[in-house]
């Protein structure tokens, strides 16, 4: 039999809504007894006896056995779930920031006080990944985990490409459906991406990294050009984390634009869809594809998490406690597309060796390839001189013809 879950929730926003909008259609043994807030002047849709503003009231409650986080404030969080774990309170996050930044310690909270934090809904939305990781492939070798981990920076690089919109406009409908933050950073620059590769990663590698280590370029200096270049290749700009298994003692993670082909399966996911590829070695190639953003899939993962605590579900990571020689690593040779004004930087980056470059007017590209290192020593200077990088392992010994003369600035 399941036991009963009285739950205290933190955050009563898009994916809170959402989670109570589900919940109440089930019948599941599952009751939230208190929300806490932030703003108690906001309008709620329930009745107000049920929120407060403190969250000792949800903490200290001895009839509330689970704690829900889904607010924003990355260290308000920390101390929230850490706390409820300490007290015996098993918990549910959304907080894709927190855990990344925190995971270790986390895990050994978990460990020392025998409590459970899950947390699928922080990564990829409604996608199942963190379970398979844990369960599916707890046995198996991956060669490597890539995919579109961010639902608004999609959604933006659909509107662009597919319908012409411009790049404000896109960003401003991303907000309005509440697929974007108010400060669209951590979206568009990749940060989001990476907090939840570094997550993934611990499950399907057992090797727990900091995400300032993991170099993450994102898609703001993207051009029209860029578009139009991938167009007339017939390939698509998606932004891609990846983890990757280089050799049975390193890994290596990052997050970049990419040119995906039609052959690949991100190259049908648009808008605010998420796709996960898992590589293994032995299940080969599988695919995963839902909504990423918006309250009811994210409220989804994380009623699905609510529920396993039925039954005293716990992460076991697996792939950790193997305790492998596994090292992550930023030494990885990749293939990119540089479009860039500054001759300079080409210099400074250092290609080990050059596939094409192409000069026309005030649209100039090199593709090539790089150390990871020379990206990562250049980052600040790529980003202020409005260069843009894709992981371009698509256009290895392609024909590169020239590029349309643009007619329209689209981005």
């Amino acid at each position: 039999m399941s036991k009963k879950l009285n739950i205290g929730l933190f955050g009563f926003g898009v994916v809170g809504q959402g989670l109570y909008d589900i919940i109440k259609t089930k019948h599941l043994n599952i009751e939230i007894v208190k929300f806490a807030i932030k703003d108690p002047n906001k309008k709620r849709s329930l009745p107000a006896h049920l929120f407060t503003t403190d969250k000792e009231e949800l903490l200290n409650n001895p009839e509330i056995n689970t704690i829900v986080e889904l607010i924003n404030d990355t260290e308000a969080a920390f101390e929230i779930v850490s706390r409820a774990l300490k007290s015996g309170k098993n918990v549910v996050s959304a907080s894709k920031k927190m855990i990344a930044l925190h995971l270790d310690e986390l895990i050994e909270i978990q460990h020392q006080y025998g409590t459970s934090l899950l947390y699928e809904g922080a990564v990829c939305g409604s996608i199942p990944i963190i379970r398979n990781l844990e369960e599916y492939y707890d046995n198996e070798l991956l060669h490597s985990i890539s995919g579109i981990f961010n639902g608004s920076s999609n959604y933006i690089l659909s509107k662009g490409f597919i319908e012409g919109l411009d790049y404000d406009s896109a960003l401003k409908q991303a907000q309005d459906l509440g697929f974007a933050e108010t400060d669209p950073t951590s979206d568009v620059g990749g940060f989001d991406a990476k907090y939840k590769l570094v997550i993934a990663a611990a499950h399907a590698y057992g090797v727990v990294v900091q995400p300032d280590e993991v170099f993450n370029l994102g898609i703001q200096n993207l051009a029209a050009a860029d578009l139009q270049y991938a167009r007339e290749k017939n390939l698509k700009i998606k932004l891609v984390p990846v983890a990757k298994e280089l050799d049975d003692r390193n890994v290596a993670l990052f997050v970049l634009p990419k040119f995906v082909n039609d052959k690949e399966f991100l190259y049908n996911v648009e808008y605010e869809y998420n796709g996960v590829t898992v590589q293994a070695a032995f299940a080969d190639q599988q695919f995963f594809f839902g909504k990423g953003a918006g309250g009811h899939p994210t409220g989804s993962a994380v009623l699905s998490d609510i529920a396993a605590l039925r039954y005293n579900y716990q992460y076991e990571y697996k792939k950790a406690k193997e305790k492998t020689d596994l090292n992550f690593t930023n030494n990885i040779e990749l293939t990119i597309y540089l479009r860039y004004d500054d001759e300079e930087l080409v210099e400074a980056l250092n290609f080990e060796h050059i596939n094409e470059r192409y000069y026309s007017g005030s649209y100039k590209f090199v593709i090539g390839k790089i150390n990871l290192q020379n990206l990562i020593a250049n980052q600040h200077r790529i980003f202020e001189s409005k260069a843009f990088v894709a992981f371009a392992d698509q256009l290895t010994g392609v024909s590169l013809a020239s590029v349309t003369k643009q007619t329209a600035e689209v981005f």
